[in-house]
């Protein structure tokens, strides 16, 4: 049986993991928690005309990021096995991105498209939360760039799918760090801080 009989056998049934992937304990430390970074390559930035190209995953668990704990894939003409595999991999979250208004649509409308399917994701944005946590650099969103200067991270390859999550990732750490000093210390405390800087981008 292939990766999508699978999930869409879990959709008409439920089974052992759907309940575990609906009680994932998003207060535990993030030291405790499997957080995955998502990024994706596009045709262009425009997410309404956009066409999604390939999408690459790194886990961030036990504090660290794991060696091989990574995954990418191409949307080419079969897309629908490689999406799923990405659901396997994400083990339900929470995920990380940056940039929500591309990189989270462009996932969630090909999940859509092509699985019928839609995570119950905890979605958590580094463009937000880095100016949360780092506002003495900046303190508003900025571009991905000026934060790999400001926090001198740099990757193996830039404009890659997985080259970009890598940055992702590190940024990831260096937001749980500062968090932790800061009191917050669980998923669901920086979905709060994300939320709380959005609310206050838009009075």
């Amino acid at each position: 049986m292939n990766w999508l009989s699978r999930l869409l056998q879990l959709r008409r049934r439920p089974s052992p993991a759907d309940a575990a992937q609906r009680a994932i304990d998003l207060d535990l430390p993030h030291a405790e928690t499997r957080y995955v970074v998502l990024n994706t390559r596009a045709s262009e930035l425009n997410a309404d005309d956009a066409r999604l190209q390939s999408i690459a995953a790194i886990a961030v668990e036990d504090g660290r990021i794991g060696a091989t704990a990574s995954f990418m894939c191409a949307i080419d003409d079969e897309p629908a096995n490689g999406l799923a595999k990405l659901v396997e991999f994400t083990a339900g979250g929470p995920v990380v991105i940056f940039n929500a208004e591309l990189n989270r649509r462009l996932i969630e409308r090909a999940l859509d498209e092509h699985l019928d399917l839609r995570p119950d994701w905890l979605w958590l944005d580094l463009y937000w939360l880095l100016p949360a946590l780092f506002g003495e650099v900046y303190v508003r969103p900025t571009r991905l760039a000026r934060w790999m200067d400001a926090l001198d991270i740099g990757t193996f390859q830039r404009f890659h799918a997985l080259g970009d999550a890598w940055v992702l990732a590190k940024l990831l750490l260096s937001v749980h760090s500062r968090a932790r000093a800061e009191g917050r210390l669980t998923a669901h405390a920086l979905a709060d801080l994300e939320a709380s800087l959005r609310e206050v981008a838009m009075r």
